[in-house]
């Protein structure tokens, strides 16, 4: 029996398992990218064409994200992104600022010239996204930048509570686009950059608050107006 168990355990379900952790990775980047936008569903067989694997899956990562408050059912079957409420939004500013500001003052210490060269690529990428209206590429070169940063301070358990906060909000951010915000953002980048760079963690910190306060202040104002029209979308 016990050498019987042994062999099923080392064959498919590995595999299998694999695959899951693939599709969750996958769809969890999506979402911390901004590519799963606010009012748009997201179905299983939709994803599952997408990525080219089966149902199954794409079933269990999207039940472990609805589990990681990083999906909600909004209709029938379908899934979206939870609802962003002003309330919320201003409990998530203060926690991000409070978070992801010591994580920047802390990868100051650690982060190595390689480190230090691809953020300041991705921050010269921005700006030629933002000179070409590529929302897209703007949004996903965000996330690489931050999460470059963060997972400079080697903490697993730190870089797990920000992609929560992150799946939180990270939807919304092409919500900025209309109102100007991403200049005034990537300048911000430049600033946190700069610190960084010169191994100054509080300056980092400070200019990483500044960037998630100046996009609240914008994301306010994008809420407001869709619910104004009652348009829950960007």
């Amino acid at each position: 029996m016990e050498k019987r168990w042994e062999a099923q355990e080392g064959a498919e379900p590995v595999l299998r398992t694999t695959v899951q952790e693939q599709v969750y990775l996958r769809v969890k980047d999506l979402i911390l990218s901004g590519s799963v936008k606010p009012g748009q569903p997201v179905t299983i067989p939709a994803l599952s064409e997408t990525l080219g694997v089966s149902h199954m899956p794409v079933r269990e990562a999207l039940r472990r994200l609805v589990a990681e408050r990083a999906l909600t059912v909004v209709s029938g079957r379908s899934l979206g992104v939870p609802a962003l409420s002003l309330k919320r939004l201003e409990e998530l500013v203060r926690v991000r600022v409070e978070i992801e500001g010591f994580a920047a003052e802390w990868a100051a210490e650690n982060m190595t010239a390689e480190e230090l060269g691809v953020s300041a690529a991705l921050v010269s990428g921005m700006a030629d996204a933002i000179g070409q209206s590529d929302v897209t590429a703007f949004l996903r070169m965000n996330r690489d930048f931050h999460f470059g940063i963060y997972a400079a301070t080697r903490s697993p358990v730190l870089l797990s509570t920000i992609e929560s906060l992150w799946f939180q909000v990270s939807p919304y951010f092409s919500m900025l686009y209309p109102f100007g915000d991403y200049p005034r953002s990537n300048l911000e980048h430049a600033a946190i950059l700069a610190a960084l760079q010169r191994r100054d963690g509080r300056a980092a910190r400070a200019a990483l608050a500044e960037d998630l306060l100046g996009a609240a202040t914008t994301l306010r104002m994008a809420l407001a107006q869709n619910a104004g029209t009652g348009d829950g979308r960007p």
